[in-house]
Formats: structure tokens, C-alpha cells, sequence
């Protein structure tokens, strides 16, 4: 097995900030005696990520996604524990480490809005010490992936939103990194744009096998873009694996959805520890569990006038909910 790409043990980031109560006495007396509380953000996170991985990192808000982010693009310092990423400690910000990642944002910007995006990317490649040969080469690759070429020339405050992410891609990816932390890169996107950028994402790693940690609140993000996910919830780290295993051992059990010619032929009772949960529209949904799932559909087959019927996993949204309402896996 190959090194892990990235090396992270009992990372802790705790913030130090000052407090007072309301009131023009309060606020005197702070600025002679300024009180502070510790307020944890990331407790004590241990894991490792492999080349070329996808990498779902989520939690809800406030779990302290995008702190660990920060810490592992060198832009904060923790209060303990060690960080390895490729082999440099990241907040020592050496050039030679920060031209090999690069972060964005899902919610700043870093394009200029009054001038095209082409002037910006240039500039860029001057940052980065990009032979010319090779931006003109990386950015050719990058906006035809994103079908873009006719924004190049535009100013960027006559942009929409998927636009300007779009954008943001390809300055973040002008230089070709090895390491790619992804905060919310679909936030605000609609349905259409979200997919667009979900594909174009996993068309760059299977091309470049560029190692990415994506945040996002959307799962239909992680869902398609990254086989394993760690969650984290109030700075600690509940879970890290599949996602896949994640739903089967939270939610053991499978929604069967079934609509017949007339709903009075449907029984109010079923075998194998079948459960009616839903009646709408005159279509029926069942939760079986895993092990009895095929025997309850082949029972409604065999039974029933069936008109439609499908058999799904239960929504991962729903899973990740219970966890995040429980505090735990």
C-alpha cells in the first residue's frame, strides 16, 4: 500500500474568545479587564487519506469542517496535534507545499469583478511560476471540461453564480495541484449547475488522480463524488468509512414502494415483519428489512394487482440526520 497522502494525529483547534454582557458598564469594564472562554472546534481528529482519494468531510454546522480544512491549507496554526500533507507540515507555508494544493471556497471569491477572468488566470500563473506553454495547456483542458470559453473575455460582475464557480475551479486548479480541499463548491448552485460541477469534478480526479476533501452541506454531492466520508459533530470525529456502510448499519432496511390498480385490494397487515409507513396517492410505502426485503416484494407480486412498485434505499439524508440528532453512530 502506498503512503498516505495525508497524515492527520489528534489535530485540536480551541478559540479564544473575549466575552461580555450587554450594557455601557459592561462594555467599560471590558476594556480595562477583558474576560475570554475557550470554545473548542475540533477535538482531538485522527485519519489518513491515500493518493488520489475522494474524500467526503461533513458534520453539521458549526462541527468544525472548515476549520480542519483551514488547518490543513497552512491558514490556521491548531492548538495541537500534527498534520502531514505530503510530507509538509502545512501551516509552515512553505511555497513548495502551497504549489501543490490549492482551496476554494464555496462562499469567497477570489476573482477581480471588474476585469475578465483571463486577466485573473494569467496573473495566477505568474503566482504560481507557470511556464506559459503549460497554462495556456491547463487552462485549454480546464475550460472545455467546463464549457466556458465564452466567459473568458466578460467581466466577472456579469456573472451568475455557477458562472463565477466555474471560475473559481479553474483559478484553483491553474497549477495543476496534488491536494484539493473543496469548502462548499456547489452552495447556492442550482439542480443543474450542482450535477455539472459534481461531473466535472469527477472527470479531473480520474484524469489528474488530484486527492480531494470536500465539504458540503448538499449529500447528493458526497453521494456522487465520494465513495468514503468522515463525520464529524462538535469537533470530534464520529465516523470514518464507506458511506455505503455508514446507511446499512444506521438504516438496515429497505423502502418498498408499491401502487395498485385499487388500493382497497392492499392488506392492512403483511408478513416477514413487513411495516406500512406511508399512504399517499393511493401508492403504499413499506419498510422490510434487509434480509426479508425480496421475500416481501416477491409476496406483493404474487398477491396484489400490482400497477408500479420499486425497492430503494432509504434517503441518506435521513441517516445522516438521525446522527446528527443522536450525536452518535
Amino acid at each position: 500500500m502506498t503512503e498516505p497522502q495525508i497524515i492527520v494525529r489528534n489535530l485540536t483547534k480551541t478559540y479564544r474568545v473575549p466575552e461580555r454582557q450587554p450594557g455601557l458598564r459592561a462594555s467599560l469594564t471590558s476594556m480595562l479587564h477583558r474576560t475570554y472562554t475557550d470554545v473548542p472546534a475540533v477535538r482531538d481528529i485522527s485519519f489518513s487519506i491515500q493518493p488520489g482519494e475522494m474524500v467526503g468531510f461533513i458534520g453539521p454546522n458549526g462541527a468544525g469542517k472548515t476549520t480542519t480544512l483551514k488547518m490543513l491549507a497552512g491558514l490556521l496554526h491548531p492548538s495541537s496535534g500534527e498534520a502531514s500533507v505530503m510530507s509538509h507540515t502545512p501551516w509552515q507555508r512553505k511555497p513548495e507545499y502551497l504549489r501543490h494544493i490549492s482551496m476554494i471556497l464555496g462562499n469567497k471569491s477570489q476573482m477581480l469583478w471588474d476585469i475578465p477572468p483571463l486577466d485573473t488566470f494569467h496573473v495566477l500563473g505568474e503566482i504560481y511560476r507557470v511556464p506559459a506553454h503549460e497554462l495556456k495547456c491547463a487552462l485549454d483542458e480546464l475550460v472545455d471540461l467546463l464549457e466556458m470559453r465564452d466567459l473568458l473575455t466578460k467581466p466577472v460582475r456579469n456573472f451568475s453564480l455557477g458562472e463565477r464557480m466555474k471560475c473559481e475551479l479553474v483559478a484553483g486548479l491553474l497549477h495543476h495541484p496534488d491536494v484539493l480541499f473543496l469548502d462548499e463548491p456547489t452552495l447556492g448552485l442550482d439542480v443543474s449547475m450542482q450535477n455539472r460541477l459534481r461531473r466535472f469534478l469527477a472527470e479531473y480526479n480520474r484524469r489528474r488522480g488530484v486527492t480531494m476533501i470536500l465539504t458540503s452541506h448538499y449529500m447528493a454531492d458526497v453521494v456522487a463524488l465520494c465513495p468514503r466520508v468522515i463525520l464529524i459533530h462538535h469537533g470530534k470525529l464520529l465516523y470514518d468509512g464507506e458511506l455505503r456502510e455508514l446507511a446499512q448499519q444506521l438504516a438496515p432496511f429497505k423502502l418498498i414502494r408499491v401502487a395498485t390498480h385499487s388500493e382497497n385490494h392492499f392488506p392492512s397487515e403483511l408478513p416477514f415483519g413487513a411495516e406500512i409507513i406511508e399512504r399517499v396517492n393511493g401508492q403504499v410505502t413499506l419498510r422490510a428489512s434487509l434480509a426479508n426485503a425480496p421475500a416481501v416484494t416477491a409476496h406483493l407480486l404474487n398477491t396484489l394487482p400490482v400497477a408500479d412498485l420499486t425497492v430503494e434505499d432509504p434517503p441518506i439524508e435521513t441517516v445522516i440526520d438521525q446522527i446528527y440528532q443522536e450525536g452518535n453512530v
